[in-house]
């Protein structure tokens, strides 16, 4: 054990208790033999904390911190403060590791270790693959990877569904060195709305010189259908803090890279359509008064106009040309369709 350098494994823990065993027994069981596993209960208000709390009486690996709660990201940056292993890996509290996962990891001598997942639905699961084969990345080839985390670019839209594919925190593998040295942090979702995982990543790909993807599925990311979408209002505002913050990082890490601010513009576009879906939670007509507000946004305008739609399939060219024509009565629509389609 003492010449396997240690995984300090971070599992964010909030109300995840019918699920939360499964999560733990995984990451226990992992045939890689050198691991410390830290647990941040964020303030659970079911047995979470208990179940926790069992674990770390079971296995002297398993350490357990409690604190109200503040949202994942403020229990990751707790988790880090603690960490003593050489490499991190993020598991959250509802999903659940492959028994190799560690060690297939291990196996590669790169600065960033990438691998597929299984979406795990109640009836079925499904498989999703960024890439079909292994891909490398060294020195300049990095930037493909960060532009990717920015926004997707040219045939890559063909698949709107893959924007966020390599985003999460989840299934890979980092250097604890590298977010030490850089003091790489969480940004709190009171302010994002979403894409921390995303902001995460990069800020920490823009320091490393090396990186892989695996295309076995090693990770399994529990997908819970039967929720009730809910309208949130703050989305609009929280969202351009993201890609406000987004540009800054753009203009003073990479210089303004041409290619790095069309993928944020197609990144911009694309989010309509999650506003969208936000909108419709609402009754139809402020469903509607929300969408025209959204297609009437400067910002929105501008990044649908530089959208290069040649590489859409038919149903995402229609709902794009509804929003560079501001057809919200169109957009609205489309939205409701996919709303039925999801369900």
């Amino acid at each position: 054990m003492n010449n396997c350098p240690k995984i300090s494994i971070i599992v964010p823990i909030y109300n995840v208790a019918p699920y939360l065993r499964q999560c733990m027994d995984s990451i226990i069981q992992q045939t890689y033999p050198n691991i410390e596993i830290i647990c941040v209960d964020d303030g659970s208000t079911d047995e979470s904390g208990t179940i926790a709390d069992e674990y770390a009486k079971k296995d002297s690996r398993v350490r357990v911190i409690h604190q109200s709660n503040g949202g994942v990201s403020s229990a990751r940056n707790i988790a880090l403060t603690h960490i003593s292993g050489k490499y991190v890996i993020f598991v959250d509290g509802d999903d659940w590791l492959a028994p190799n996962t560690c060690a297939l990891a291990m196996s590669h001598d790169t600065d960033l270790v990438m691998w597929a997942y299984t979406r795990e639905y109640p009836e079925h699961c499904a498989p999703k693959q960024v890439f079909e084969k292994e891909r490398q990345f060294r020195n300049a080839e990095c930037h493909d990877l960060l532009r990717r985390m920015v926004g997707l670019s040219d045939e890559e839209l063909a698949h709107p569904e893959n924007a966020d594919a390599l985003s999460t925190v989840w299934g890979k593998l980092y250097r604890a060195d590298i977010i030490a040295q850089h003091q790489l942090r969480f940004t709190d979702l009171q302010r994002i709305g979403t894409y921390e995982d995303g902001l995460f990543n990069l800020s920490y790909i823009s320091y490393i010189d090396s990186a892989v993807y695996v295309p076995t599925c090693l990770y399994h990311y529990r997908k819970n259908t039967g929720m009730t979408a809910r309208y949130r209002e703050s989305l609009a505002q929280q969202w351009k803090n993201l890609f406000k913050d987004m540009l800054c990082y753009i203009g003073e890490r990479e210089h303004n890279a041409p290619d790095l601010l069309q993928a944020l513009n197609n990144r911009i576009s694309l989010s309509i359509i999650g506003l969208g879906l936000n909108a419709i939670a609402c009754p139809n007509r402020k469903a509607i008064t929300e969408i025209r507000e959204i297609l009437a946004d400067p910002d929105y305008r501008k990044a649908v106009k530089t959208l290069p739609m040649r590489y859409f399939p038919p149903h995402w060219w229609v709902f794009f040309l509804c929003c560079k024509l501001r057809l919200t009565y169109g957009v609205f629509l489309l939205l409701k369709c996919m709303e039925r389609m999801k369900g």
